[in-house]
């Protein structure tokens, strides 16, 4: 079965949906580094995917899908992760509702309507849900009812709740091509882990995972095995934070915005191993913009540990220095929960590939009768 990708990022879904047996035919990102790692990593053996280093705004959709499947093949999923800045910003007035950016979801659908996958599934932040956003996204579900999807509510999954040792929510919105039977559909997948309330709820439900695995010993060939440079002073600062924990107050680091404004307690403050990690952002890598301070050591978290809380593989290279390298694996859907979310749909995918060969096959059959008759 084929999937595309669009917005891809470095690879997060796309790596998922190649460990749930797909195969990428087309992945489009415009920033060149991820792009790099995307090829680098991806795009090995006879069946690597084409990649699109270009603004998605300016591909003719229908050609991509000529170019990216010349047989007229099925695209059976298509995945994507709009960029989320203009739906992540703070919640001040109405920031981010003029964004262009949010206009980019519904670039998605002219993809949509060139490829005709049998199911889309997009990802996005909650702050989408925001109701100074309710007018693109009643847009977006517009668009795909007469694309001709059945376009499920949205959800907002937390990742740690199947297993992965991170605290990312995320919104998720599946769609599902009209006359495709998903009647047997149970979307989304049951969680398989939850936190002490939820497990006195449901017995059969896991603890969830806590990060200390992230911050095993990485090899030391590993290029991604790298943390931001810190002055004597910030050092120092680390040095006062006490280990598991903390945050800039027990630093004794105090600027002079936070003498009258008590927020982001959290920066500058140590992840704690015994609990899932925090959210993985753009800034992952950079104490000063959350709690990315290394457990016990006096430095920010490196790039390898970033990726494996975002349930990289170790054998999985970041390209294009230490900002960039951090930037794509905030930006990624974590490999793990794709996965998981991509193998659930299997059956469903199954069902609309074998009635796309089904349907084609009338076709087929003319077309070599022809051939012969001529």
């Amino acid at each position: 079965m084929n999937c595309v990708d669009l917005f891809s990022g470095a690879g997060g879904f796309s790596l998922a949906a190649q460990l749930s047996g797909l195969q990428i035919r087309l992945a489009i990102e415009s920033d060149k580094h991820a792009v790099s790692t995307y090829k680098s990593n991806l795009c090995k053996g006879s069946q690597a995917p084409n990649v699109l280093n270009e603004d998605i705004t300016k591909i003719n959709a229908s050609k991509a899908y000529r170019d990216a499947f010349p047989d007229r093949d099925q695209c059976d999923l298509m995945l994507g992760g709009p960029p989320c800045q203009g739906f992540s910003t703070h919640r001040i007035n109405d920031a981010g509702v003029d964004d262009d950016r949010n206009d980019l979801i519904h670039t998605y659908f002219d993809f949509v309507r060139a490829f005709s996958p049998s199911v889309f599934l997009m990802e996005n932040v909650p702050g989408m849900l925001w109701h100074r956003h309710a007018a693109a996204v009643d847009r977006f579900y517009l668009e795909g009812a007469l694309a001709g999807y059945d376009v499920r509510d949205a959800v907002v999954i937390d990742a740690r709740n199947y297993g992965i040792f991170q605290r990312r929510k995320r919104v998720f919105i599946l769609g599902i091509r009209n006359g495709l039977d998903a009647s047997d559909l149970n979307w989304p997948p049951s969680p398989t882990h939850g936190n002490e309330a939820a497990r006195r709820r449901n017995p059969n439900l896991l603890p969830w995972n806590n990060c200390a695995a992230a911050f095993a010993v990485a090899p030391e060939d590993d290029e991604n095995d790298v943390h931001m440079s810190h002055s004597a002073e910030i050092v120092e600062a680390f040095r006062r934070t006490p280990a598991n924990g903390g945050s800039r107050k027990d630093s004794g680091r105090v600027l002079a915005c936070h003498r009258t404004h008590d927020g982001h307690k959290d920066v500058y403050g140590r992840i704690d191993p015994r609990q899932p990690a925090p959210t993985m952002t753009t800034a992952c890598i950079n104490p000063s913009k959350g709690r990315f301070v290394h457990p016990v050591e006096h430095h920010g978290i490196t790039v390898r540990q970033a990726a494996r809380i975002q349930t990289f593989p170790d054998n999985f290279v970041f390209g294009g220095g230490l900002m960039a390298a951090g930037k794509q694996v905030g930006n990624a859907v974590p490999v793990e929960l794709g996965r998981q979310l991509i193998t659930h749909l299997l059956p469903l995918l199954r069902r609309g590939h074998i009635i796309e060969e089904r349907d084609a096959a009338p076709e087929e059959v003319r077309i070599s009768t022809e051939v012969v008759a001529a």
